[in-house]
């Protein structure tokens, strides 16, 4: 069933409690060190779809897997590395504009 909380009552006490102040932002090494951990683990993601690919590939040559599961893994971890190829290339490319600007 479909609700719509806009327009379901809500108590004074509870729509004041919803309001609260706004968190102060992050400070520089807060998100980097955010940045850092989120790119670690894009990473491992990765790094687990590639190991994931070599456990289905040893599966299917002992008989206990499917070619098409085989399949997908690969094409799955193939898409991922291409992803995290073409993020590393954006993340050149604003590296060397920023470079080129002059101060």
């Amino acid at each position: 069933m479909i609700q719509n909380h806009l327009l379901s009552a809500v108590s004074p006490a509870a729509s004041l409690a919803a309001v609260s102040p706004a968190k102060p932002a992050a400070t520089p090494a807060e998100a980097t060190e955010s940045f850092a951990s989120f790119l670690k683990q894009a990473l491992d993601g990765v790094a687990a779809q590639e190991q994931y690919v070599h456990t289905v590939n040893d599966r299917f040559l002992i008989g206990e897997a499917d070619v098409n599961d085989v399949m997908i893994a690969a094409s799955k971890a193939e898409l991922s590395l291409e992803l995290t190829s073409q993020i590393r290339n954006k993340v050149i490319e604003a590296y060397q504009e920023i470079m080129r600007m002059t101060v």
